[in-house]
């Protein structure tokens, strides 16, 4: 699996930051033994820069990588501890190339470790790592990181069915619901035009009803004649 590029660019950084201190290490050697530090005073300032402008290289990836949520914020949050940490560093080894502080103040080791003990083969200025990361290699812990994305998606994914399959429910029963609205207008319809001939038909039977009266009348009074 391939590394993720600013771990990549990270480590080269820390190994740039423990070529400095070695450096400077032999430099101060060689200024107490009266040897020519010429040579590695221009390299020392020349490689000072370079990590300078890598540390603010890393910054602002880191920035654009957070900002797009390309990673998790608390994988963002790490690698701004690691970058804090090695600007602090890169300003302990100016400091130190400058003559600003003594080896002694703090000593070699500390300059390349950050005053944490490490054992051979182990990058000293991986510090303030998770509980969930500690031990694991870059390539391990973008494995990691992919996991629990995907898991993420996959969550997400599900979310997503299930609003879809709330939201066609919804256009159903509102399908249905104008359906039955209409059914509704058509009896309604039906209702007031049976209620209007009804009105009608029992008019017309009153009316019936009054001539067949009418026509008893006229009927009984010819008998009387």
């Amino acid at each position: 699996m391939s590394q993720d590029l600013w771990l990549q660019n990270y480590d080269a950084a820390c190994r740039q930051a423990q070529e400095i201190a070695e450096n400077i290490h032999e430099r101060n050697r060689l200024q107490r033994t009266g040897g020519n530090t010429a040579k590695l005073n221009m390299t020392l300032r020349a490689s000072l820069q370079k990590l300078k402008q890598n540390i603010a290289q890393l910054r602002e990836t880191l920035i654009r990588a957070s900002a797009q949520r390309h990673i998790m914020q608390a994988e963002a949050d790490r690698r701004q501890n690691l970058v804090d940490d090695l600007a602090t560093r890169e300003a302990r080894l100016k400091a130190s190339f400058n003559g600003e502080i003594s080896e002694a103040e703090p000593a070699r080791s500390s300059l390349m470790t950050g005053g944490h003990g490490s054992g051979p083969g182990v990058n000293p200025w991986l510090v303030n790592e998770s509980e969930e990361t500690r031990g694991l290699g870059f390539g391990e812990i973008k494995h990691q990181q992919q996991q629990i994305i995907e898991a993420q998606d996959a969550g997400l994914d599900a979310l997503a069915a299930v609003i879809s399959r709330q939201k066609q429910m919804g256009q159903e029963i509102g399908n249905e619901l104008d359906e039955q609205n209409e059914i509704i207008d058509d009896l309604a319809q039906l209702v007031d035009k049976t209620d209007g001939r009804i009105k009608n038909e029992t008019h017309r039977v009153k009316l019936l009803d009054a001539k067949s009266a009418s026509c008893g009348e006229c009927f009984a009074s010819v008998e009387q004649l």
